[in-house]
């Protein structure tokens, strides 16, 4: 019950005075009285707990606070006035419950009187230090189960890092077409493709043919091109017509570019064992992707997560890298890498000189035969009905 009258507020206020200078005794003298009287609120109680503190009587400050709070639960004061409890005895994990309680309910009433703001500031740097502490005797008691851990050690050092917010949860996001149950991978070990190995031996052969196609100032095509069917905004489309993200075709939209395969014939004989993904008037696409000085590929989703990209870097002038989803990589010439384009990504040039990589796209492995061959069918049901999209190819 509130307290309605004169005399109970001059009681709380010689309370609160009480508390101020010391005279707990006295403070809970009065106090009681309020409360056989029936007229102690929330804040009646909250002083209560302040000269029951004071005393060091631990057992009844707890319960003078419980009483505030059955009162009023979301009583800002209060609640910082539990968990200060909580932590006091040890108990971290519930006390961080009732700071961030506060936190949240002083999100609600807008401007806060300054004792009160600075008192949920504190509470902020409470939940911050408690996330602190939880981080380092976490990876201090597990490092050991990572590091001891065989086959699934990998995965479960990321477990670990998605648990304590070092890493957030990536899921594939295809624009187009979603197969469910594949892996969410966002960079796949490299021996799951053997052919790979093979390609990398190849790269200085491949970077020669490169090379030789760069001189030729007309050889490259804006990689993003603008198209009746595809519509004009941001992300990847802000790349549009733009040559500082360009493309050398030896196969685009399932067909190959003969008058450019012909000037890169060791390159299209380093990729005969490669599984490309095959569908009339859509894929494979194999091309040299140029990416130039202080560009950068924005943030974006590929099409379809029945194909991965593989890249050959073959001209890497250093500071271009890749990020998939929480991994961020630098590209190494000669080093070949898988990635789930679905899988957020971006790449990056910050040098002063172009960096080139050998793109294309395979079969997702997970993929049996027959179904890849009814992905196949479905899709040339699409296009006999629609035809194909001619952004297909966004990579």
């Amino acid at each position: 019950m509130s307290i309605t009258n004169g005399l109970a507020q001059n009681m709380a206020q010689f309370a609160i005075a009480a508390v101020g200078r010391g005279d707990f005794a006295a403070a809970i003298g009065t106090l009681f009285e309020l409360v056989e009287r029936n007229e102690a609120d929330a804040s009646a109680y909250i002083c209560l707990s302040y000269a029951y503190r004071g005393l060091k009587d631990v057992a009844n400050e707890v319960r003078a606070i419980d009483t505030a709070l059955q009162l009023e639960p979301q009583n800002i004061v209060a609640l910082i006035c539990k968990a200060d409890q909580l932590d006091a005895s040890g108990d971290q994990r519930h006390a961080s419950t009732y700071y961030r309680a506060a936190i949240n309910q002083a999100a609600t009433l807008g401007n806060l009187p300054e004792p009160i703001a600075h008192e949920v500031a504190r509470c902020k740097a409470m939940c911050e230090q408690y996330q602190r502490q939880f981080h380092t005797q976490l990876q201090h008691e597990l490092d050991s189960l990572a590091h001891s851990a065989s086959g699934s050690a990998s995965r479960f050092k990321e477990s670990l890092d998605l648990l304590t917010g070092k890493k957030q949860i990536y899921h594939q996001q295809p624009k187009i077409y979603y197969f469910p149950g594949l892996a969410q991978t966002q960079f796949f070990d490299n021996s799951a493709f053997p052919w790979l190995s093979k390609l990398e031996l190849a790269c200085s052969d491949i970077r020669e043919e490169c090379l030789a196609v760069m001189r030729d100032p007309d050889a490259l095509r804006p990689y993003v091109q603008s198209t009746h069917d595809r519509p004009q905004g941001g992300g990847i489309n802000s790349l549009t017509n733009n040559a500082n993200w360009s493309a050398f075709h030896l196969w685009k939209d399932g067909k190959i570019v003969r008058e450019n395969a012909l000037r890169c014939p060791k390159t299209l004989e380093a990729l005969e064992d490669v599984p490309f993904t095959q569908m009339r008037g859509r894929s494979p696409s194999v091309m040299f992707s140029v990416l130039r000085p202080g560009t950068r590929i924005p943030p974006h989703h590929g099409l379809v997560n029945t194909r991965l990209i593989c890249h050959l870097p073959l001209i890497v002038p250093g500071r271009c890298g890749l990020r998939v989803g929480n991994e961020s990589r630098e590209f190494v010439t000669g080093k070949a890498w898988v990635f789930d384009d679905t899988m957020e990504h971006e790449a990056w040039n910050l040098s002063d000189d172009v960096r080139v990589v050998l793109l294309f796209e395979i079969w997702r492995p997970e993929l049996s035969h027959q179904e890849r061959s009814l992905v196949r069918s479905m899709f040339a049901a699409i296009d006999q009905y629609q035809g194909p999209s001619s952004a297909w190819s966004e990579q």
